[in-house]
């Protein structure tokens, strides 16, 4: 089975009609459709949160989840857009 997904896929950063020098670098995107956050901390904060919201909203994907690796049990979080 093959699937699809990109890593470190940059993304530009508009504010109204501008593109801003800031760029948006999301750990992977699978099937062009879903970001995929990996992280490896205690918890996952309201920023892991924040930032996987602004990657939706830069991009056309509307499905985004963070993976924390940082516990012995895997913490997942959907996010949605």
């Amino acid at each position: 089975m093959t699937f699809f997904y990109e890593r470190e896929k940059m993304y530009d950063v508009a504010y109204k009609t501008v593109i801003l020098p800031h760029k948006f670098f999301a750990d992977f995107v699978v099937f062009d459709s879903v970001i995929l956050e990996v992280k490896a901390k205690n918890a996952i904060a309201n920023e892991d949160m924040a930032q996987t919201i602004n990657y939706l909203k830069c991009s056309d994907c509307g499905v985004g989840l963070i993976l924390n690796f940082g516990k012995a049990k895997l913490d997942i979080k959907r996010v949605l857009f």
